[in-house]
């Protein structure tokens, strides 16, 4: 390992790891900057009678005068035979603004290689007005895409039904909407009320692999309206949804909220919908977590499940992943 990259943090969606080659021959080392939500972090080892592990936001005005609250889980796992780790209790909502709070002392001497694995679960700043703090991670990009496609009146158009004119069948209820609106936004749609298709005759669309409340966050999207709970709950359905009427601000809304809560239980169904609907950034951070940060090794079991049905040229570029990170070693 170089001397710079004895320094360097890799970092994929909420993941930071360190990878330390080689403690013995010091006392102290500190990380180069790494990024994570607005502020730029470091991680430091200090070795005296324990092993002093800490985690803290780069001193800049943004820190002076919104520290961040974060919520996160730190490991150090051992990089070499069966991956020994421990693991600190999860810490939630601390407020971080100095190299003095978070110190986890480590009693267990470490030896050889080994990683510094932090997942930050949630990173949030104190409100301007005084109330609850909001965590940085709300999908604000969501919601300004969302209330750009429509004013405001669309939404009331939608939820009171005002002059609909086609009614949309999902695969259990249904629901009024605008031809207008739907054209404006898909050129599928607008191509389906422009030629003389059983929509445009019989003033219905069907779409029976969308349930209702899918379908009403879809169009809650659409119509400017959508909240942000909802759209997390739909991300999938809406992906499918965007990617088949060719809505590509939906398309590219859902493609960056999934590359930001990449975790063990999510990314071989984050990976397979990546490649399914041409998602490179998805597709390279899923490929990254999984291989590069070693998490891979964690659900052995669901990687045996998913390789019996994935798609060969899929599990082709896996495996084509795992040899290049192996001709680094």
């Amino acid at each position: 390992m170089s001397d710079s990259s004895a320094y360097r943090v890799e970092t994929t969606s909420r993941l930071a790891q360190w990878r330390i080659e080689n403690l013995a021959s010091c006392t102290y080392r500190k990380s180069d900057p790494f990024k994570m939500g607005k502020w730029n972090w470091h991680l430091s080892l200090e070795k005296n009678r324990l092993l002093f592990v800490k985690l803290y936001p780069e001193i800049s005005n943004l820190t002076r005068d919104n520290p961040p609250i974060a919520s996160f889980i730190i490991r150090v796992v051992s990089s070499a035979g069966d991956r020994k780790s421990l693991t600190h209790p999860e810490i939630t909502d601390k407020q971080i603004k100095n190299n003095d709070d978070f110190v986890w002392a480590i009693e267990v001497p470490l030896t050889g290689k080994f990683i510094i694995d932090v997942e930050f679960l949630d990173l949030k700043t104190a409100s301007s007005g005084g109330g609850e703090p909001c965590s940085i991670w709300v999908n604000e990009l969501t919601q300004k895409r969302s209330h750009a496609t429509a004013l405001a009146s669309l939404s009331r158009m939608l939820t009171e039904s005002i002059h609909t004119d086609i009614i949309i069948n999902a695969s259990d209820g249904s629901i009024g909407a605008h031809r207008a609106v739907l054209g404006a936004q898909s050129p599928v749609f607008r191509s389906m009320f422009l030629h003389n298709l059983k929509e445009k005759e019989m003033s219905t669309i069907d779409i029976s692999d969308m349930s209702i409340e899918a379908c009403q966050a879809f169009l809650n999207y659409i119509y400017g309206n959508i909240q942000h709970e909802d759209f997390l709950t739909h991300r999938l359905a809406l992906l499918r949804a965007a990617d088949k009427y060719d809505i590509s601000n939906l398309k590219e809304a859902c493609h960056e909220s999934l590359l930001e809560d990449i975790d063990a239980r999510n990314v071989l169904e984050r990976l397979q919908n990546a490649s399914l609907y041409q998602l490179p950034k998805l597709k390279s951070s899923c490929m990254r977590y999984l291989v590069k940060f070693g998490k891979i090794f964690d659900i052995r079991d669901d990687l045996n499940a998913f390789l019996q049905h994935a798609d060969r040229d899929l599990i082709a570029e896996i495996f084509h992943e795992i040899l290049n990170v192996w001709k680094g070693f």
